[in-house]
């Protein structure tokens, strides 16, 4: 079985460190690093480093796609990337002590033609039990109902589908009539999904269990410091770890996202697939980069993961 992801719209993450940002002031950098990008190629960096044999899809600029062709090298991820005329967007992430701001732009514009060739190629690529990650934004000009789409004909292939978006994208894909396997929104991605301003645990565990009554297999809601909620027909569990020395949180949830494909691959029941993924998460924590520590380390974390059973309504 192979894991495929698929990123419309990369970046190259720009990550700046500074002591304090303070708005209109001047400041001056502690550090600076550039990674080759986006969620789909966060989630696929991290699984190569599983040992996962994973395979990147999409659209990049071919003007500086040199960081992602040196990435998928290193890493020995298969690359099927198309690239087209222009430059990947650059994403700035300022980082300080009270965390990471992040400056994304919209990307290239693309049109329905590279559209339909990325899915017509992954359609080629995929066969029956693989599982395909349709992970963040799209760029301009693309379709607000291109995962929908995507997620029916995927399913008809047989294949496993594991959506993380939000937005337009997320709505149309959840209002659809096939529906992914698993989705991975942050609490407030879901609240704006529902028309609320916010959710407390008891609301999101209901639209959670309502999505599962309608054909969605695992629904997982990060929390950012509360931890996260993984809720399917085996039950719920919230999975909490802190860690101590964050070197970035950028990635952190594609991360996870890597972090359940990897689970997943493996057919690991909810509570050990809940502790997985939260290792994957917050052991890339400690990592500058779309990295995961060394994996005795991600199992040493995965052993101390804290679950609680949650009941659903």
């Amino acid at each position: 079985m192979r894991i495929h992801t698929v990123t419309f719209n990369p970046a190259i993450d720009h990550t700046i460190t500074i002591d304090r940002l303070i708005p209109g002031e001047v400041h001056r950098a502690r550090a600076v690093r550039q990674n080759a990008g986006g969620k789909g190629v966060n989630v696929a960096s991290c699984l190569a480093d599983w040992g996962a044999d994973v395979a990147v899809h999409g659209l990049l600029g071919s003007d500086n796609a040199a960081p992602f062709d040196a990435l998928f090298a290193a890493k020995g991820i298969t690359d099927r990337f198309i690239r087209v005329a222009g430059s990947t967007r650059v994403n700035l992430k300022l980082v300080d002590d009270a965390g990471t701001t992040d400056i994304n732009l919209d990307g290239m514009a693309v049109d329905e033609a590279l559209v339909a060739k990325v899915v017509s190629q992954l359609n080629v690529a995929v066969r029956s039990g693989d599982l395909v990650a349709l992970s963040g934004s799209l760029p301009p000009g693309c379709p607000y109902d291109v995962y929908a789409a995507m997620v029916a004909q995927l399913r008809e292939r047989g294949c496993r589908v594991l959506l993380d978006t939000s937005g337009g994208p997320l709505k149309h894909a959840l209002n659809a009539v096939v529906l992914p396997h698993v989705i991975k929104p942050n609490r407030s991605e879901l609240a704006a999904w529902t028309g609320q301003a916010a959710m407390d645990r008891t609301g999101l565990l209901s639209v959670a269990a309502d999505l599962c009554r309608r054909g969605v297999e695992l629904v997982v809601i990060s929390m950012g410091e509360e931890g996260a909620l993984f809720v399917s027909a085996q039950g719920a569990v919230c999975a909490h770890l802190a860690l101590d020395g964050v070197a970035s949180t950028v990635g952190a949830g594609d991360a996870m996202v890597a972090g359940l494909a990897a689970g997943l691959a493996d057919g690991l029941p909810l509570e050990r697939l809940a502790r997985l993924a939260t290792a994957f998460a917050v052991g890339k924590l400690g990592m500058a980069g779309p990295n995961l520590p060394e994996l005795g380390a991600v199992r040493a974390l995965a052993q101390e993961v804290s679950l609680s059973a949650m009941t659903m309504a």
